[in-house]
Formats: C-alpha cells, structure tokens, sequence
C-alpha cells in the first residue's frame, strides 16, 4: 500500500473521530459543567482534565507503538472514542464529570503520537508540508464539531449531544480496518529496558523537541483557556451561543486553508521565526477580544488565531522531526505531545483561577503577555544566532 494512501486512510480517521471529539468539548462541555453547578476554577479543571490523561501517557503509547506497531494503538483509540460518549447521560456531579473526561483523553493520548509518528515515518523531505496537509483532518474536526455542537444546542441538551457524539464516531472504524497492520521494527527486538533508555534519551536529549514542544505549549496556553471561558463570555455579553461555534469554527477554517502553506513558509524562511511570527499574531488576537464591539469583529479574531496556528504547528513539528532517530519516532511524537498538553491543561485552569479572583478581560490580557514575552524571546534569540554566525563567518 503506497505512502499516499495510507495518508489518506489516515487523515479520513482522525476527522472522523476528531469531528465528533470536538462537538463534546467547546461549547458543550463548559455549559454542561455549568449546569452541573461547577464554578469558573472547576471548570477550567474539567476543561483541561482531558488532556492530563496524554501528558503523562503520550510518550508511553509512543514508546508501545513503536515497539508493537501502530495499527493496533489506533485500533484501541478508536474504540475509546466510540464507547465513552454514551456514558455521559449518567453523569450527575461535577466530580464525576470531571474523572469521565479524565478517561474519555485516553482516546487522544493515542491518537496524538501514533497518528503522528506514522505521517513523519512517510519521509523527511517535504515533511511541514505533508504535516500541514495531515493537520487538515484536525483542523477539519475543529471546524465541524463546533458548529456541529452549537447548532444541536438549539434544540438538544448537552448530555444527549454526547449520544450523538458515540454514533458517528463508529465511523471510524472504516479508514482505521483499512490500513495496514504492520509488524514490529526489527530494531525494536532488544529488551525493554534497553529500548525504554534509548527511546527516552533520543527525546530528552534532543534540542529541537524542547523548544517546539515549549513554543506550542505557550500557544495552547492562550487558545484553551479562550475554549474553555468564551461561552460564559458570550452568555455574559448577550451573544448566541451559535456565535461561539461559529467563532470556533471560523478559526478553524482559517488554520485548515492557510496550513498547508503556513508549512511551505517554515520550509523556506525557518521554522523559529515562522513559529514565533504565529504567536505574535496569537497575542494580538488575545489582547484584542474582551474589546471587540459586535460579532462580526469576533470574527476576524477568530481568523486571526486561525492563521497563528497555521503558521506555527507545522513548524514545530517538522523542527524535531528532522533529527529525532526513527526508532523512536514514537516516543518522540509522544513527549512533544506532553509539551503540548500541559498548555491545554495550564491554559484552563491558570484562566479559571484568573476569573475567579479577577476578571474575564483581566485574564485575557494576561494570556496575550505571556505569548508576546515568549515570541520575542525566540525571535530575539533566532536573529542574535544568525548575526553571530555572519560575525563569526
């Protein structure tokens, strides 16, 4: 089976079962928390509890993937995507929603590397570009499943949006059956422990994975605690709720459009200073939406973020992809991913605890600092190495 089309296979499973993973979350999941009587801090908590389940369990299902194939990994994702929805209807309490979503991250902790480490093992030459082409089944999934969800929200409470959400995942099942199954790398036959030792230390050791995993954690800081809070935001202002996924919605559209070349332009002038660009653009889209006046201004903010993300996920990618030993291609996708989850966790509970003792716009624009101070670090930083290297030359 050729590269292209298990690509293809792929990308049609991830959008699939993204899709579906998205309706549950914003703006479903915040109302349901908040009719379970959840205040702003705890639900930050259940926001973000996902993904604490992949911080700590994404480079160990790399690691497992590349000892054991990773057909068998999707396949077990797949099926936690599937059965999870359907319970919600029981949940009761905050507490239980809360340790619900902590199981129902399993899904994307394995997802997340397995998916991944498969698209880079397709080849280096090219790989922001074929990474950007991937992304457009998340960025696809997050731009149906918002406008998905909020449009169900008009006429369906949120626990039986969940129900829906376990019958199309089953779809999944149809790309997911259809790839290959693989069989074990060679070079992976040596014992666990010597394996477990090399894998990390390929990861840990290697410079370009810290600093992608760190430029896209600082980004996910900002964009999950807009997922988490917007909707209180909107309520509070009188905005629709419909408004939400459609803010949502657009922010995807823009990533998935503008990714593919977002990619191209790492390719070509540098993947730091193309990922540092994204998160100036991200601050100024943080900074700007306590004070948008109407729903169309909201809006271009939601563009705006989306071309962040185009420019900068790509590229962090393809910055330690380059250099990670393909034995552990994994393990690498795996820790970068855990880089990435504590944003997703950071974002929503440092922002819970900013509203509850401040304010909405407060935290904001806190946010926004926090990304501009690290973008231009690393702009800083990048041009400070290119004119040492002219001075040096």
């Amino acid at each position: 089976m050729s590269a292209t089309q298990n690509l293809v296979k792929l990308t049609a499973a991830d959008f699939l079962v993204r899709s579906t993973y998205q309706m549950g979350k914003s703006p479903v999941l915040p109302l349901m928390a908040a009719s379970l009587g959840a205040d702003a801090f705890f639900l930050g908590m259940i926001v973000s509890v996902s993904t604490m389940t992949g911080l700590g369990l994404k480079p160990l299902f790399g690691l497992l993937s590349d000892r054991w194939g990773r057909w068998s990994w999707m396949m077990a994702g797949t099926l936690i995507f599937i059965g999870m929805p359907f319970l919600y209807k029981w949940i009761e309490t905050p507490n239980e929603l809360m340790m619900l979503r902590l199981v129902h991250g399993l899904a994307t902790a394995i997802y997340g590397p397995v998916t991944l480490a498969w698209v880079v093992e397709q080849g280096r030459s090219g790989c922001a570009e074929r990474v950007g082409w991937f992304g457009i089944a998340r960025n696809g999934a997050s731009l149906v499943g918002p406008l998905a969800a909020a449009s169900l929200l008009s006429f369906m409470e949120p626990v039986d949006v969940y129900t829906i959400i376990g019958c199309f995942s089953s779809l999944a099942l149809i790309p997911v059956m259809m790839l290959p199954s693989g069989k074990r790398k060679p070079g992976l036959r040596k014992s666990w422990q010597g394996h477990l030792s090399r894998a990390f230390k390929a990861g840990l050791g290697l410079p370009e994975l810290w600093i992608a995993g760190s430029l896209e954690c600082v980004l996910y800081l900002g964009l999950y605690a807009v997922k988490a809070f917007l909707p209180l935001l909107a309520l509070s202002e009188g905005i629709p709720i419909l408004w939400v996924g459609i803010f949502f919605s657009m922010q995807e559209l823009t990533h998935l459009l503008l990714r593919p070349f977002g990619g191209r332009i790492g390719d070509r002038f540098g993947y730091l200073l193309t990922a540092a660009l994204g998160l100036m653009f991200a601050s100024g889209a943080l900074s700007a939406l306590p004070i948008v006046p109407d729903e169309t201004s909201m809006l271009g903010i939601s563009m705006v973020f989306g071309m962040s993300q185009a420019l900068i996920l790509p590229s962090c990618v393809a910055l330690f992809a380059a250099r990670i030993d393909q034995l552990h291609t994994g393990t690498g996708t795996g820790l970068f991913g855990s880089m990435k989850n504590l944003g997703k966790v950071t974002g929503p509970v440092l922002g819970g605890w900013l509203v509850h003792h401040h304010q909405m716009t407060w935290m904001l624009w806190t946010m926004s600092g926090l990304l501009a101070f690290f973008a231009l670090g690393m702009i800083t930083s990048t041009f400070g190495r290119k004119l040492a290297l002219r001075v040096t030359g």
